[in-house]
């Protein structure tokens, strides 16, 4: 096996092709600033191909024989998964004061479906479903579903096993925490799972925004488009948000991070909050 120098620099002309063909291919933006970044996340990568230097890797990745699950591997790498739950609690107040009584009143034969267009390791989708189940408390019940997705399968399977460090669910409020997470017996390693309802009604797929094509279900009720579109600039910001909208039905909502605008973008939206919008037409 070939021995990985760690002095070996991934030449500023292999960053800017492979910050290219990240960007094209997946819409994330990698100044050369993030080029040591970049060199430190690979070198994993470098040793489990069994290659000795960053341009045989670049060339291996770009000329197509690394095939798809390389390059899945190396996005997994690149890829920013921030997430917590109840964050940006905004939105879940919305959800809890407007949309979920409206649907309640007139929808509530039909499932009541949500997109968590970002999800991450799952914080996202898990604290809807407690809302949601919250909301349901006390009142007939109605069916409702939460789809997940990211572009990293590494923080989807996190996800899908929805088991979090007892320190992440710190913001959970303790009735909740009560009634929807499990807590482990390894004192030494204190985690926490979902409870197996709440996992039913959440699943989770990879999925590239920046696909032409989404292959996700049409008519959801909401979409959580949040955090993500700062990495793209503003003419795949427009595109990703109608591609988004088609799954949207007509009168549904969408959310955008509190850093994120669609201001000046011809969107099928009108804004009725800061970050939160409907869907028009």
């Amino acid at each position: 096996m070939p021995i990985i120098d760690d002095k070996k620099e991934l030449s500023e002309l292999d960053f800017n092709k492979l910050s290219s063909f990240i960007y094209s291919n997946f819409g994330i933006k990698l100044p050369l600033a993030k080029k040591t970044m970049l060199q430190s996340r690979l070198l994993a990568r470098l040793k489990a191909n069994n290659i000795d230097s960053y341009k045989e890797y670049c060339n291996f990745v770009l000329s197509g024989k690394s095939g798809e699950s390389e390059i899945i591997n190396m996005i997994d790498l690149v890829s920013t998964n921030k997430t917590d739950f109840y964050r940006e609690p905004a939105h879940f107040d919305f959800m809890k004061q407007v949309i979920l009584p409206e649907y309640y009143q007139n929808n509530s034969e039909k499932q009541f479906k949500v997109w968590s267009s970002a999800s991450s390791s799952g914080e996202e989708a898990y604290t809807i479903a407690m809302v949601i189940s919250e909301f349901m408390e006390g009142k007939r019940k109605f069916d409702f579903s939460i789809l997940g997705t990211d572009i990293s399968t590494r923080i989807l399977e996190k996800a899908a096993t929805a088991i979090y460090p007892l320190e992440r669910v710190d913001v959970v409020p303790l009735a909740q925490k009560k009634k929807y997470l499990l807590k482990g017996k390894d004192e030494t390693n204190p985690l926490v799972r979902i409870i197996p309802d709440l996992r039913a009604k959440t699943r989770f797929k990879r999925l590239n925004l920046m696909d032409n094509n989404y292959d996700v279900p049409k008519e959801f009720d909401l979409i959580f488009c949040r955090n993500v579109l700062i990495y793209f600039d503003r003419e795949t910001q427009e595109k990703v948000i109608n591609k988004l909208c088609t799954h949207l039905k007509v009168g549904g909502y969408f959310f955008l991070g509190h850093s994120e605008s669609a201001n000046g973008l011809d969107v099928p939206l009108r804004q009725l909050k800061p970050t939160i919008f409907i869907k028009t037409h």
